[in-house]
């Protein structure tokens, strides 16, 4: 502990900060677009959150509009939708995030365990091609499969004397839907760092484990996985940082404004959008995103407070 103070001080002896910035502006100068980005997009934009907290008019600004207190919030806690939108949030997040990370690890490991490269490249474009879909398109093509009238499963129950089903009024159906287009959609993207960290296993460990007579299944079990353990762990920690943010592109592009489906299928993302839309109050979505960033945050501080005393390696921080 001593030696490493002393490094530090005779670091700082030598120029400090500024000599730190010189000996590695290279690297500084990659990562600086990454920093303007987040700065920009993400830190800058945060001063907008006391539009929370304020009645907000074109005319006055941002910062001259008048100040309600907590008025802002009252809406979307009187609605009788805030536990509602607020559950199907947070169970549809932890379904995507459990099950999509579970199926991104399958879909990782059948990759590299596929022996012909031809065949691997081929099976990886095919999971990887979703990701790129908008979610307007994926929305165009569930309705022509679920159409009452001329969708082709209703067409396929019709040919085969049976009772078409009206999806677009039965919730009960919606769950299963969107957690299936959301897996199948993020498959091949989230498939692709736990690749890399199946690559970077030394390769030594297999040829030993295949000498002393281990299966495929037994190599899977006792090496690939427990190596992505760590991997796996930060990827839902990071996930679990938007549990309380719903995907609206892909919630509004499927359901829209179907009210029979809301029980279902409302996040309140979708809430605040339709509620914006129809009362156009800025401050009334902003108390909402504020909501949801405390909700956020509290969670990945409990989940991460759990981790790191189950595993104190395996915490962000």
């Amino acid at each position: 502990m001593k030696k490493v103070n002393a490094t530090n001080t005779a670091v700082l002896k030598r120029g400090g900060f500024w000599h730190e910035v010189s000996n590695n502006k290279v690297l500084l100068l990659m990562v600086l677009p990454a920093i303007l980005y987040f700065l920009i997009f993400h830190y800058l934009p945060m001063f907008g959150v006391i539009l929370a907290f304020k009645k907000y008019d074109y005319a006055l600004g941002i910062l001259k509009s008048e100040w309600i207190g907590l008025k802002n919030f009252e809406f979307f806690f009187k609605s009788g939708q805030a536990y509602t939108v607020t559950r199907n949030t947070f169970l549809y997040n932890i379904v995507f995030i459990l099950l999509g990370n579970f199926m991104q690890l399958a879909a990782a490991i059948f990759l590299t365990e596929i022996g012909s490269k031809k065949v691997r490249k081929t099976a990886q474009t095919c999971i990887f091609f979703p990701y790129f879909i908008s979610w307007v398109v994926v929305g165009a093509f569930v309705y022509n499969l679920f159409s009452y009238d001329y969708g082709m499963v209703n067409s396929i129950l019709k040919s085969l004397s049976l009772e078409p089903i009206n999806v677009y009024t039965e919730p009960k159906y919606w769950p299963f839907i969107l957690v299936i287009l959301n897996v199948w959609k993020g498959l091949g993207y989230g498939s692709v760092v736990y690749m890399a960290t199946i690559t970077g296993i030394d390769t030594s460990i297999y040829e030993a484990a295949e000498i002393d007579g281990a299966s495929i299944m037994k190599r899977i079990w006792h090496i690939t996985i427990p190596s992505l353990r760590a991997t796996m762990i930060t990827l839902i920690l990071l996930a679990l940082g938007r549990v309380f943010r719903g995907n609206l592109t892909m919630f509004y592009s499927l359901v829209g404004n179907n009210g029979l489906l809301y029980n279902y299928t409302d996040v309140i993302d979708t809430f605040t959008f339709r509620t914006l839309l129809f009362s156009n109050d800025i401050g009334m979505s902003s108390a909402v995103g504020f909501y949801q960033s405390v909700l956020c945050f509290v969670f990945i501080m409990l989940a991460n407070a759990i981790v790191k005393k189950v595993d104190d390696d395996s915490a962000l921080f």
